[in-house]
């Protein structure tokens, strides 16, 4: 993510949010930061005058995965910012970078460092980086775009509101929601259970900070959520219990009805209010320029 409230947001992350800071020196204007998983870092923080999505990463099973999609986004006419090659960024591994039609950077990589620290055990310990929201512009173009070039499945959706999309067994990665532009709605940040989700509730009250949607669970995802906005002013959500997909082949994407009820089953949170819709909504995000293409 790009960021103008660079230090306050980093040391959120660190201090209140229960992810651990991940050394690199020689890059003074980017922090990365790892959960309890073994992922080198599961989000990066990129200093600039306006915030922003910097790229979102995508996981592959290995070098030829990333060398064959790098045949077929060319062969569909998709712009490759960064040819396929060795990452020179940290957590290194074999990757390329390309936009897509909304200009959104998105890196497909593999062979990525793990971590063999010792994580620093917390009372919220995120494990890894669960899902991403993005606003759109055109909800039918997007999904189009992700299915039929990059391969994700629709699980489910929320009306004509909302699609949510996957590339393995969990019930979505990344999901759309239909808006004035494009940007960053939320980004999800998996707790191993509720205990957890609450404990995260209180640490953020106690910095200060109020929920701005929750507790509650989901329709979609029959997930438990709650969701905070950051000093950068990005919408993030403790989340566990994520459904799913046990047979691809008997698996049909349902449409839910945006109603009170089906957005939290247990009718405590209620739908969205007017201040966390507005937070969600997020500013018009351009994507890709060219003079940022080579950092991460």
């Amino acid at each position: 993510m790009i960021t103008p409230n660079f230090d306050e947001q980093a040391n959120f992350y660190e201090k209140v949010w229960g992810l651990d800071r991940v050394d690199v020196p020689e890059e003074k204007n980017t922090v990365y930061f790892r959960g309890a998983g073994p992922e080198h870092h599961i989000v990066s923080l990129h200093k600039g005058e306006k915030r922003g999505l910097h790229h979102i990463s995508f996981g592959m099973v290995d070098k030829n995965a990333v060398d064959r999609a790098a045949e077929i986004l060319k062969s569909k006419g998709v712009r490759i910012t960064k040819e396929p090659g060795n990452l020179d960024e940290a957590g290194a591994g074999y990757g390329l970078q390309f936009v897509d039609p909304e200009n959104r950077v998105i890196e497909l990589s593999a062979w990525v460092e793990v971590q063999t620290s010792t994580w620093n055990k917390k009372n919220v310990d995120p494990v890894k980086l669960n899902h991403v929201v993005m606003n759109t512009k055109d909800l039918d173009m997007i999904v189009e775009f992700y299915t039929n070039v990059l391969g994700f499945k629709v699980t489910d959706w929320s009306e004509h509101q909302m699609s949510f999309l996957r590339c393995n067994r969990k019930h979505h990665s990344i999901a759309f929601n239909q808006d004035e532009h494009a940007s960053v709605n939320h980004i999800a940040y998996e707790v191993d259970s509720v205990d957890e989700l609450m404990r995260g509730i209180s640490n953020v009250r106690k910095a200060g900070l109020e929920e701005l949607w929750g507790p509650g669970r989901h329709g979609p995802g029959d997930n438990i959520f709650c969701y905070f906005q950051d000093p950068g002013g990005f919408v993030m959500e403790y989340t566990c219990y994520l459904e799913t997909i046990e047979d691809e082949s008997e698996w049909r994407a349902r449409v839910w009805k945006r109603v009170p009820h089906l957005m939290d089953q247990w009718g405590i949170a209620g739908p969205p209010k007017p201040k966390a819709r507005k937070a969600m909504k997020g500013d018009p995000d351009p994507g890709w320029v060219e003079e940022t293409v080579d950092i991460r």
